[in-house]
């Protein structure tokens, strides 16, 4: 039996350019921290004794003979990708909800990966990972979905992402004193707006039409390389909510599905009460909202959005991990099936 632990991610600049659709010609670039939210996946070889060869157990219930059978897009192209001939029970639990823009669907793919791959006995590197599920996500499951997500799933850590026209993909941990991470951190809230959303189907309203938003798209990049400045330069951590502020407009700009009425009015309930900037995580239309407060003016913020679920976090550093393995348990399963 394995247990896989894969963090969820908030983005602070940069979404939009890691659409390989724009990154292929022009290049792109994110700064986005992995946190203490994670996705877990059990995995474990079935006995022989059941009528099911596959067993999943997610927000809804499967039992399958085959693999063609299973409807959860994911997993069923996981198998077949790593040709997994043996049977197994998958069973899935998050600390956040689902479709929420918080890198839930590529933390799935990239926990099942590493679970799968180390449940048949592989050791895979951060930079596997990361590759492969990017593979699975765009190429065979055709979702509209970017390449930052499964970056930080895989490695974790709070990261400048680059990548590259040739596809290279290169990963460089902020290297920042603990006390300045911490005060970014300390700025930082995270609400849940309840409204869930496909983040390839808003996507998709702006990156096949892509072309059209070169200005948006060169200033939010152009975005990423301020932002860090700011923080290695040790100013005023304002300047980097300031930022957030001027993002988030570019990213409601790209379309009209990023953000919508009731949207803009938590946000501008959150500017009055004292929110420098801020932004809906993911590809927008809903799920998180991230706001950049300075700690004086935190409960005056919590107080304007006392409707939302406010969720505490801290950065975390180990990507994904496994964090039990049971080797018996594989040993009992192999003597039955003899």
């Amino acid at each position: 039996m394995i247990i896989s632990r894969t963090p969820f991610r908030i983005s602070f600049f940069g979404g939009g350019t890691d659409y390989p659709a724009w990154y292929r010609r022009h290049g792109g670039a994110v700064l986005a921290t992995t946190i203490d939210k994670y996705c877990y996946l059990t995995c474990r070889y079935l006995p022989p004794f059941f009528e099911h060869r596959f067993r999943l157990v997610y927000s809804k219930m499967e039992n399958c003979k085959t693999v063609d059978e299973i409807e959860h897009p994911a997993v069923r192209e996981v198998l077949r990708y790593l040709k997994i001939e043996r049977g197994l029970e998958i069973h899935h639990d998050a600390d956040l909800p689902a479709r929420s823009g918080m890198g839930s669907s590529s933390a799935f793919t990239v926990g099942l990966l590493h679970a799968l791959h180390a449940l048949s006995g592989r050791i895979v590197s951060k930079h596997q990972l990361a590759m492969e599920s990017i593979q699975l996500e765009q190429e065979i499951l055709k979702e509209t979905v970017g390449s930052q997500d499964q970056v930080s799933a895989a490695y974790g850590g709070f990261n400048h992402i680059t990548f590259l026209p040739n596809g290279e993909i290169s990963v460089r941990p902020m290297t920042l004193a603990r006390e300045r991470v911490q005060e970014l951190n300390a700025h930082l809230m995270l609400f849940y707006t309840g409204i869930k959303r496909t983040a390839s189907h808003v996507a998709a309203s702006y990156v096949n039409e892509i072309d059209g938003k070169k200005r948006q798209l060169r200033l939010m990049r152009q975005l990423v390389d301020e932002s860090v400045a700011i923080l290695n330069s040790g100013q005023d951590l304002t300047a980097f909510g300031e930022l957030l502020h001027e993002a988030w407009q570019a990213k409601r700009s790209l379309s009209a599905q990023v953000s919508n009425s009731q949207v803009d009015d938590l946000y501008e309930r959150a500017r009055r009460a004292g929110a420098v900037g801020g932004k809906l995580t993911g590809a927008g239309g809903g799920g998180f909202f991230l706001l950049f407060v300075p700690p004086d003016r935190q409960p005056q913020v919590r107080e304007a959005l006392n409707h939302l679920i406010y969720v505490p976090f801290q950065f975390e550093y180990s990507g994904s991990q496994i964090i039990f393995y049971d080797p018996q348990a594989e040993y009992i399963v192999d003597t039955l099936a003899r």
